[in-house]
């Protein structure tokens, strides 16, 4: 064991990436990201559409069930200004105030209304809570501005894509204020 042997400690030799390599993965990833970003592209869309679906199920339930405690009369069509209550709406007959203040406030069975309910006079009511849910479209239809109520009975067909709602207080008929189409062709005023 006298000998005088060396022992050297050899590094590995170290290999990289070649540029070659690295393009192909940035390529792999590159055709990755083409086909997964439109396909959550196309479901937000999907989302926007089931949401204003459900908005209008949920409109069209609440303008209803007013209508069947109030006789003949739908949401707006009456001014809700009348009334005994010291805290009354401030809608005149057929206006989008109106309307409003018919879904979101206690009623009696006149549609006058009031911020507070009762069991005698003001018992229905409210049918919406908190506020009028805005269409998922184009986020409009929440305030008084962004509601178009006629009152002719006819059948609802906007001439635009304004967005919001257009409700009649004669049939009751309410969509979404847009002739712009949705991903399957359709009209959103139609859903």
């Amino acid at each position: 064991m006298g000998s005088n042997m060396h022992f050297r400690l050899m590094k590995p030799k170290q290999r990289a990436f070649t540029l070659a390599e690295l393009l192909i993965v940035v390529i792999i990833l590159a055709i990755l990201a083409a086909i997964i970003v439109p396909q959550f592209s196309s479901a937000t869309v999907d989302a926007q559409e089931s949401a204003l679906d459900a908005n209008l199920t949920g409109l069209r339930s609440a303008i209803e069930l007013y209508h069947a405690q109030h006789g003949t009369l739908y949401p707006g069509a009456a001014a809700t200004t009348g009334g005994a209550c010291a805290t009354k709406g401030t809608g005149a007959a057929g206006s989008a105030q109106a309307f409003m203040d018919s879904l979101l406030m206690y009623s009696d069975v006149a549609g006058n209304t009031c911020t507070l309910g009762d069991t005698t006079i003001y018992r229905f009511g409210p049918y919406v809570r908190k506020a009028i849910p805005a269409d998922p479209i184009t986020g409009k239809g929440s305030v008084v501005g962004e509601i178009v109520v006629t009152n002719t009975g006819a059948v609802i067909a906007p001439a635009a894509a304004t967005g919001g709602w257009a409700y009649d207080t004669v049939s009751g008929q309410i969509v979404m204020n847009s002739n712009a189409v949705d991903s399957r062709g359709a009209v959103y005023s139609t859903h």
